[in-house]
């Protein structure tokens, strides 16, 4: 279900003993409201410019940044909650370790690479964040009794920019062997254009403002399989599928894995592949090919992406 305009969520899944989230705030409804704007501040750019010898000036290097932080100024707000000063001071004290609770974020915290997931919808647009929740400072109030605290909370992303909450997919099957004419007999229409038109298998249509990183699911049987944006790049593995077995690249900075199953197969891909951090889609049409040796012509693949933004 998405969030009502204003609204955030921070969830992530439970590890062991460490219960997961699905904590909502930022508006009066959910007792947890913005006192102030949130901020999205990206982090400084770290530069590799070089003095250039006996002269002026620098010469340019590649460039990196950091993640954003978001911090949010909440009102926890339970004055409501209760008939007496003493029923409004526990209820708000509750409302608080609930919401501690959720930033502590322990279940990701103790695993490697592993994000916990920020979301919105500010302006009707519905906008997510990978990353994990830092600091979360109740302040000192006198007001804490009669059922009010304000709380400072941040969250670290491992990225600059959001992505679209919906996530989109295409399968793709085989691409057809290649063939030379068409063959009779033929039935009207045959225009290729215009209405009523089939939308050619692996086309997709990326949006947002930025490049976006697919996640490739590849199941055999397929020897030798060959992921191709059309163009752009492709990736290929030295391996074989039976049928059923399945392959899933996931070129994201927080994932960056190349798995069967849980064995990582990131030696199998060919030296003439580009590095994952290279397997973006860039925005607009596209056109993704699966290729490879299937006799049964079964094997397909899944693309999976989110539209990425610079910013919301």
């Amino acid at each position: 279900m998405p969030l009502a305009e204003g609204e955030w969520k921070l969830s992530y899944s439970a590890n062991g003993v460490h219960p997961g989230a699905s904590f909502t705030f930022g508006t009066w409804r959910t007792g947890y409201y913005l006192l102030e704007p949130f901020e999205i501040k990206n982090a400084d750019v770290t530069n590799s410019d070089t003095p250039l010898p006996r002269e002026d000036g620098v010469r340019l290097g590649q460039d990196f940044t950091g993640g954003a932080t978001i911090t949010f100024e909440v009102g926890v707000d339970t004055v409501d909650d209760g008939a007496t000063a003493a029923a409004r001071h526990a209820a708000n004290l509750d409302a608080v370790s609930v919401m501690q609770q959720a930033w502590d974020g322990r279940a990701v915290r103790s695993l490697m690479a592993t994000p916990a997931v920020l979301s919105t919808t500010q302006g009707g647009r519905a906008r997510r964040w990978y990353g994990r929740p830092r600091q979360c400072a109740p302040a000192a109030s006198k007001l804490t009794k009669q059922g009010y605290t304000p709380v400072v909370a941040n969250f670290a992303t491992v990225h600059t920019g959001s992505f679209d909450d919906v996530e989109q997919s295409v399968r793709v099957d085989m691409a057809p062997p290649p063939h030379r004419g068409i063959k009779g007999p033929l039935k009207a229409p045959l225009a290729m254009v215009g209405e009523g038109t089939v939308r050619t298998p692996g086309e997709i249509v990326v949006g947002g403002n930025r490049p976006t990183w697919p996640v490739i699911s590849i199941t055999g049987p397929i020897s030798q399989p060959v992921c191709e944006l059309v163009g752009r790049w492709k990736l290929q593995l030295d391996l074989t599928l039976k049928a059923g077995e399945k392959v899933v690249i996931d070129p994201r900075p927080w994932v960056r894995t190349a798995l069967r199953g849980s064995a990582s197969i990131a030696g199998l891909i060919t030296r003439s592949s580009p590095l994952l951090e290279n397997l973006l889609i860039p925005r607009g049409r596209q056109d993704l090919v699966l290729r490879g040796t299937d006799a049964t012509a079964t094997a397909f693949m899944t693309v999976a992406w989110r539209d990425a933004y610079a910013y919301l």
